[in-house]
């Protein structure tokens, strides 16, 4: 709220002291002077005022008497005739700064504020040493929106008066205005520390604090304001986007009914309101609300490129890329949006769509390496193994992960295998030759070598190359066939001639960067390295276990047990954080895991947040109302806050549904000690 500050001029102070402004007051309009000020006083106004009259009948080149009777006018709200009698005093006394500092107080409290700003930047002209001006000045232009000319009035007013505190309050509040929240932060905080029993200010400190991502503070303030006043709804709606940014979703999803409640058809806010909703897992309610503010807001990228994640998160992949492909529309430039979009076109296996948009983001970015792998995926997919090729090498360059090895090598076979196709068999050997730099245990690449070196009549070599196949894949029946016959051939001397019989090229391997499409994944390979975690984790050797695991979500992101896992295995090594991240995974892949509720449960137990453990805890009961020890760590945590009632009704459920018999007597001795 702008502060207005009042100003006496010195011919006011004089007049209100009895002091004449003039030597040439005659005793007798000197008297009627004297009894208009005591009629003034003893709040007979009509009096004040017709004496004056009189006594500027008497004397009308006084300018004291139309100073005082324009003061007593404005006083009454009678602004016309004051500004008569001020108008009298300039053509009396015109260099008198301070009647245009009265007459521009008049304007600003009628709201004529152009002509209050010329008054006052009269006054300064005549008087610039009378710094108080610059407050008048900066109200007034504040009062005009004109934020920022009013801050730079208020800056220069406060190097001379900087404990002025009303004027703190308004160049705050004008920097907010301005968005321009850091600034606003400094003042308030100033003017909080000041006196903070007096502090009132606290909405818009909540809101500077907010808009810097001081959340936890600004939440805090904004709590306060709210207590002062329920039905500010711009409070609630930064107090919810504070909640939303201090990942307490349950809290933000309040503030957001209570806005709804406030204002139904607030529809701006209705883009963090689904964002909030998607996070929590709630996607179907997110999709309503991202179309209700697409329908009122249709020309906003953003929109249409959150509610395309949301889509692709429930693999509905086609409506994912129509609203990627709109919010490409709306915003060319958005790298992230090409990406995305690259990623979902790759999902379907439409390669050639998502070469275009790999393209388009490494033009902005060449040095994304998850976008050059996914591009070399795509190429490999296409069998355009000679572009492919040199991509893998490049990212083999910067980082050499197994995944990229392996699909190098397996490139280097397939363009191997169509050479032997086109009897290139020299260009297929050295295909060959190079998986083997990359991949020396790989039997393709030395069943190929071996048709090369056959097809180039070195059979030696040939010969040599299928022993070598067969002795690393003895349980491949077309390396020992075809070895059979090409001994006979040579037995018999006869020509060469290709096996009928399909190759079976390695598969391409999926990248473990979070940019991979699920389609590629290999489950017989993830269930392998869940089966290796499974082992180590049962002989205690922990970190295999997360490495087996780990490797074993590059093939299927999307497994919720084997996030369980490693949450588990967080939990016993008392890394609480990280074990919460991966239960929270489970619980984004499946909401609706009894598990990993229960699991994350117990992790916000372990770290005293009792109220949401509860609250996960109940969530396992309401998917499984025979989950036996959610009841039991329900009782656990009503004890925890003394709640007796609440922990023996707990404790009979969990009686009720466990099947385990070691802890029954432990738990009817509880009871009984709770019910005494």
């Amino acid at each position: 709220m702008i502060k207005k500050s009042f100003l006496i001029s010195t011919a006011l102070f004089l007049s209100c002291i009895g002091l004449p402004s003039s030597a040439y007051m005659t005793a007798e309009v000197n008297a009627l002077y004297q009894q208009a000020c005591s009629a003034e006083y003893q709040n007979n106004i009509p009096d004040a005022i017709e004496k004056l009259k009189k006594a500027i009948s008497l004397s009308q080149d006084d300018s004291l008497l139309y100073t005082k009777l324009a003061g007593i006018y404005s006083d009454i709200g009678e602004y016309d005739k004051a500004l008569d009698a001020y108008s009298k005093v300039i053509e009396l006394k015109p260099n008198d700064s301070f009647v245009y500092i009265s007459i521009g107080s008049i304007y600003e409290t009628t709201g004529k504020y152009d002509k209050a700003l010329m008054a006052y930047k009269r006054a300064m002209e005549l008087f610039p040493e009378y710094k108080y001006n610059y407050l008048n000045i900066a109200n007034v232009l504040y009062k005009m929106k004109n934020y920022q000319d009013a801050t730079a009035y208020y800056e220069s007013f406060l190097e001379v008066y900087p404990q002025h505190w009303e004027a703190r309050e308004n160049i705050a509040s004008a920097y907010l205005v301005q968005d321009l929240p850091q600034k606003s932060v400094e003042e308030y905080t100033k003017l909080y520390n000041k006196n903070s029993s007096n502090f009132k200010q606290y909405a818009n400190y909540g809101i500077a604090l907010v808009k810097t991502g001081n959340y936890e503070k600004g939440a805090e303030m904004l709590e306060t304001a709210i207590e002062a006043s329920p039905e500010n709804t711009i409070c609630h709606i930064n107090l919810a986007l504070a909640y939303q940014e201090l990942d307490k979703n349950d809290l933000a999803l309040q503030q957001y009914k209570v806005v709804f409640k406030q204002m139904p058809n607030l529809h701006s806010i209705r883009l963090d309101y689904a964002n909030l909703l998607a996070d929590m897992g709630k996607n179907k309610e997110a999709i309503d609300e991202f179309n209700m503010y697409i329908k009122h807001y249709p020309t906003d990228a953003r929109a249409y490129k959150n509610l395309a994640i949301v889509q692709k998160r429930m693999n509905n992949i086609d409506l994912a890329i129509s609203n990627y492909e709109k919010a490409i529309s709306l915003n060319l430039d958005d790298v992230n949006i090409k990406k995305d979009l690259a990623s979902c076109y790759h999902v379907k296996k439409d390669y050639v769509s998502a070469l275009k948009y790999y393209d388009a983001v490494l033009k902005v970015k060449p040095d994304d390496l998850d976008v050059k792998t996914n591009k070399a995926f795509a190429l490999h997919a296409l069998e355009q193994y000679e572009e492919a090729i040199p991509l893998y090498k490049e990212i083999i360059a910067v980082k050499k992960t197994p995944t990229v090895v392996s699909n190098l090598a397996n490139a280097y076979i397939s363009q191997g295998h169509l050479d032997i196709k086109r009897e290139e068999y020299s260009k297929a050997v050295e295909y060959f030759n190079n998986a083997r730099m990359y991949n020396d245990t790989n039997d393709y690449a030395y069943y190929g070598l071996a048709k090369a070196y056959r097809g180039l009549e070195m059979n030696d070599l040939a010969g040599e190359m299928y022993e070598k196949a067969i002795a690393l894949n003895p349980e491949k029946s077309l390396y020992s066939n075809e070895y059979g016959e090409f001994i006979s051939a040579l037995y018999n001397q006869n020509n060469y001639e290709e096996s009928n019989e399909n190759v079976d090229i390695p598969e391409l391997v999926i990248s473990d960067n979070s940019e991979t499409p699920k389609s590629e994944v290999s489950e017989d390979k993830s269930k392998n390295y869940v089966q290796k975690g499974d082992k180590n984790y049962k002989n205690k050797e922990y970190d295999s276990a997360i490495e087996n695991y780990q490797k074993a979500l590059a093939q299927n992101p999307n497994d919720e047990v084997t996030l369980l896992k490693l949450g588990n295995i967080y939990k016993l090594k008392n890394d609480n954080t990280a074990a919460a991240n991966f239960y929270k995974k489970s619980l984004l892949v499946n909401p609706d895991y009894p598990e990993g509720w229960f699991n994350l449960g117990l992790v916000q137990a372990n770290e005293q947040n009792i109220s949401e453990a509860k609250k996960s805890f109940n969530r396992v009961v309401e998917l499984n109302p025979e989950y036996a020890y959610a009841y039991y760590a329900l009782a656990i945590a009503a004890e925890t806050e003394n709640n007796k009632a609440d922990a023996i009704k707990y404790y009979k459920e969990f009686l009720k549904y466990n099947n385990d018999t070691a802890n029954v007597s432990d738990v009817q001795q509880r009871i009984k000690s709770l019910e005494k």
